[in-house]
């Protein structure tokens, strides 16, 4: 496929505005902050930012609980200050994509507040009730994401509500066409501002099954899955029911045709499901989402032949959406802790990097894994998130992948004069941002000229995939495009290794990219530590 939008191919630099700069002095990061660092931003060589939410709400799950799509919280600033951030990442020639939480609001929303008082009111079905069962239990056995049965009483009405998340999340009645024509007019909102590309969260969980169903039991062998706590008993079900039903389809075809009034906009849907293949192949059919966001490289699992599994899995389900990857982001532990498995090796971070802006598709960076951060431990009395306080200790929660970001190496890591709304851990402030740029051999520097580099290749941009036989620990696959035939090769291990190859006589390896390189015959390459070759016809 050739590159004919910005969006392919592109990289996209997930700033979480709660831990990236505080200007006002309140301990929590805000729209100011986030406008004041664009210009690093852009000096990473990134395509495009994507801003967590930022919206009204009463931050039980730090934004993604709405209180008003069409407002900015007041602890990020206002809507002036939106748009001016939108107005100086266009100059930088950065695109914009914000965060869409559809499938549910909080319960301090003007709708729900509405929908609880009675069975009757304008606004009644635009949320999931239902009766209780005849002994007063729930209408069915399906179970939230934080924890515990999904449904709860609300006495004003005489009946359950449904949240897939926290309680205080309830979830919007997609059945209802009052509904998505809302959701539209949110989103329209916001393409009307200039955005040019919407995250659309939890996607496929809009439609619950109308007959509300039971949820089939899953094995013990089976109950695992992305950012699960072991004891957390949502994984001992099949999730059937209470999300990607195939009503969604002709929704996501209704926000695609909005979308296309504006030019070269893009969504990316965040997809959980059971069938995650499946799910991400119908999801970005034509005329559906311009790419799905795909959660399986962010397991704790980082073998060479998981990686190769999991993309070639997709490829062939995936023939005619685009995928768009992520190693790290807001929810799960950062990857140089989580694949690294305690590997000192100061090439980890540049390697993982690599790797991931190497794969066909897009890719979502991360605050931080520029600098390589690892996860930070964040005692119990800190912690703030509703999750990590619900499975303390066996699950910590996600607080330690979203703690501020290390501008500085002094206390405050130069991300607020207040005290931060999390801690930042000492080795965070010894990888800040000021310390690496001084160091031309640092992980910033590398990933700049990395990301530098994958520019100039068309085929890391828009080519094809296909993967070499190559053995543990190295992963090798070409990239293909008219233009150009490139090699990857990667050690995921801490000792030398080499691995014989076909074709290498046709390839000059091309050490532009800036990392710890490797080097090869006509037969062999030979891969330091943690170390890459790229060649490239």
């Amino acid at each position: 496929m050739q590159q004919v939008h910005w969006w392919q191919g592109a990289a996209i630099y997930q700033i979480y505005p709660r831990s990236f700069l505080d200007l006002d002095g309140n301990g929590v990061g805000d729209l100011a902050g986030i406008e004041s660092r664009l210009d690093y931003v852009a000096s990473l060589g990134v395509d495009a930012i994507w801003i967590s939410p930022f919206f009204l709400s009463p931050m039980a799950d730090f934004g993604y609980d709405i209180a008003d799509y069409c407002a900015v919280d007041p602890l990020f600033g206002t809507l002036a200050d939106f748009d001016r951030l939108l107005a100086k990442a266009h100059a930088l020639g950065l695109k914009v994509m914000i965060d869409q939480v559809l499938s549910h609001s909080s319960n301090e929303h003007a709708w729900f507040k509405e929908s609880r008082e009675s069975r009757d009111n304008p606004k009644a079905d635009w949320y999931v009730w239902a009766d209780a069962r005849p002994d007063g239990s729930p209408p069915n056995n399906w179970l939230s994401i934080f924890g515990g049965g999904a449904w709860q009483w609300e006495p004003r009405r005489g009946q359950y509500y449904l949240h897939n998340f926290l309680v205080s999340q309830p979830d919007l009645n997609f059945h209802n066409p009052h509904v998505q024509q809302a959701a539209l007019d949110n989103v329209k909102f916001w393409l009307d501002r200039g955005v040019d590309g919407l995250r659309l969260d939890a996607i496929n969980f809009c439609f619950h099954d109308r007959l509300l169903r039971d949820n089939p039991a899953k094995p013990p062998e089976k109950r695992t899955g992305r950012g699960f706590s072991p004891d957390n008993p949502y994984a001992f079900q099949y999730h059937h029911y209470n999300n990607t039903q195939p009503e969604n389809l002709p929704f996501l075809e209704r926000l695609r045709a909005l979308m296309d009034q504006y030019p070269d906009v893009g969504a990316l849907g965040e997809i959980s499901a059971e069938d995650l293949l499946g799910t991400m192949t119908d999801y970005t059919q034509p005329g559906r989402l311009h790419m799905g966001y795909s959660f399986e490289l962010l397991t704790d699992d980082g073998s060479p032949g998981f990686i190769r599994r999991t993309v070639e899995e997709l490829q062939a389900a995936m023939t005619r959406g685009w995928p768009c990857w992520s190693v790290s982001n807001h929810d799960v532990p950062r990857v140089v802790t989580r694949w690294g498995k305690g590997s000192t090796n100061p090439h980890l971070a540049s390697q993982y990097s690599a790797l991931a802006c190497s794969l066909r598709g897009s890719i979502c960076i991360y605050q931080g894994e520029e600098l390589g951060l690892p996860e930070a431990e964040v005692p119990f009395e800190a912690i703030q998130d509703p999750y990590g306080k619900a499975f303390w200790p066996n699950f910590k929660g996600r607080d330690g992948c979203r703690t501020p970001m290390p501008w500085q190496p002094g206390n405050g890591a130069g991300f607020s004069e207040a005290t931060p709304w999390l801690p930042v851990p000492d080795a965070h402030r010894a990888l800040s941002v000021a310390t690496q740029q001084a160091d031309p051999d640092s992980t910033l520097q590398r990933f700049r000229g990395f990301l530098a580099w994958r520019h100039r290749q068309p085929a890391l941009l828009a080519g094809d995939i296909r993967f070499l036989d190559a053995p543990d620990p190295v992963l090798a696959f070409e990239r293909l495009h008219p233009e150009q035939r490139l090699l990857a090769v990667f050690n995921l291990s801490d000792r030398e290794h080499t691995v014989e190859l076909p074709g290498l006589e046709n390839l000059r390896a091309d050490p532009g990219h800036g990392l710890l390189a490797g080097r090869a015959d006509e037969r062999q390459v030979v891969l330091p530590p943690r170390g890459v070759y790229f060649a490239v016809t």
